[in-house]
């Protein structure tokens, strides 16, 4: 029998998405619940999970075992952010207030900023300056819960600067306890030394995926008027393919120019964003296996129509959440925040919301069975909420009060705060 290495005892409650797999539907806002409750944990993963006098009494603790107080509080699983570009260098704070002051797009571009204005400053970025912003980046995500998250490039856009931004994921990954998911987003838009979006997929097509495709485990594509049409989407999404990458797309974020069909025949992972996306898009989406991933941070920072949320999961359609951290757009790096704007705006409920950044987000990348459930065999993955009731996490704007964070059965935070 395993050894109790730690052991969180007395809880109030212990809330996980229920079932296996990706949850949608009904489904989508079913947890499993123990009340009260203590997790029992062996090395890196989850023992069990229940009535405190039976976990103690099948999984006795170590002498070496690690005891929690959860006295008074709550345990969820590890949050999952599936998309974040949190590789970069600079900021656009300016473009920022440009924005809060009205400006328009053009007006943004013409002052220098825009995407290009982050590609400029990564660009000119040493390896080691983007190791060290992408582990203060996750630190900022662990301190709100994050304990898995998906990485981005994209923000080279030629061949050396998208292979530094790469290894640069890796590297900031190896000195984290956050598990991180690199993903090459070489199509993020098309940069200034290429006349067409044709001829620079043909170019990375050529020149940067065949190295990138050895440290990335995803391809994403920006299918989306003034970066990609379908036609490119399709050439670069299936030359990724053929390296063996998983398949990502933001779509729909501006205007519908046929993401969802497209991904939906390719029977890719995921199209992200999904602002523009009507009716006839959202049930397309809800009777495919491809995850619909909303960023309502995003919409909130630049003011955009919501995504369909509520039309997605009453149709049937696996639905994910996520911060799209980045520096132009969603500087934002709370998933708790992200929950809080799907129940306030999105109308998704508190259990709806867990799922979608857990065992969902979980799915997204690849890791079904891995992270996102408080469940034996699961990674220990786990947060102490110094609340008495899991909701607090959704209910109260930024209330990621946590006692504890525990990475891989690792106690890494205990207290009130760090």
């Amino acid at each position: 029998m395993s050894e109790t290495t730690l052991l969180i005892h007395d809880l109030n409650a212990a809330v996980s998405p229920a079932g296996h797999g990706p949850l949608r539907g009904k489904s989508l806002g079913e947890l499993e619940v123990h009340a009260p409750a203590s997790v029992a944990i062996s090395g890196e993963r989850i023992l069990a999970v229940g009535r405190p006098g039976d976990v103690l009494r099948e999984h006795p603790p170590g002498p070496d075992c690690v005891s929690v107080d959860g006295r008074g509080k709550v345990v969820l699983p590890g949050l999952v952010d599936c998309h974040t570009h949190a590789c970069f260098l600079g900021d656009r704070a300016r473009e920022f207030e440009l924005r809060s002051s009205g400006a328009s797009y053009e007006e943004l571009h013409a002052a220098g900023g825009g995407i290009l204005s982050t590609v400029g400053a990564t660009r000119e970025g040493s390896e080691e300056e983007l190791v060290a912003a992408v582990r203060r980046h996750l630190g900022w995500m662990l301190e709100h819960g994050t304990t898995t998250a998906e990485v981005k490039s994209g923000y080279g856009l030629n061949r050396d600067s998208e292979l530094k931004m790469l290894q640069g994921i890796i590297r900031a990954a190896t000195e984290s306890p956050v598990d991180v998911s690199p993903t090459f987003l070489g199509a993020h838009t098309v940069p200034p030394e290429f006349e067409s979006a044709g001829e620079y997929v043909d170019h990375i097509v050529r020149e940067i995926l065949p190295e990138a495709a050895r440290y990335a485990e995803a391809a994403d594509v920006f299918l989306e008027r003034g970066s990609f049409e379908a036609p490119e989407a399709r050439r670069y999404l299936e030359a990724c393919r053929e390296y063996g990458l998983r398949l990502r797309m933001h779509g729909d974020q501006f205007t519908e120019r046929g993401a969802i069909p497209l991904a939906v025949e390719l029977g890719i992972g995921s199209v992200d964003h999904l602002e523009a996306t009507g009716e006839d898009g959202a049930k397309t989406l809800a009777r495919s296996d491809v995850t619909a991933v909303l960023l309502p941070a995003c919409a909130l920072f630049l003011d955009l129509p919501l995504p369909p949320a509520r039309t997605l999961v009453r149709e049937g359609a696996i639905i994910a959440l996520a911060t799209d951290f980045n520096p132009g757009s969603s500087f934002c790096e709370s998933l708790p925040i992200v929950m809080n704007l799907a129940c306030t705006r999105l109308g998704l409920s508190p259990a709806e919301a867990l799922a979608a950044c857990t065992a969902n987000a979980a799915h997204v990348l690849g890791l079904d069975g891995e992270v996102g459930r408080l469940s034996p065999g699961y990674c220990a993955d786990v947060l102490v909420l110094d609340a008495p009731d899991w909701r607090y996490l959704a209910y109260h704007l930024g209330g990621d009060r946590f006692t504890a964070r525990i990475k891989r059965g690792q106690l890494l935070s205990s207290g009130s705060g760090e």
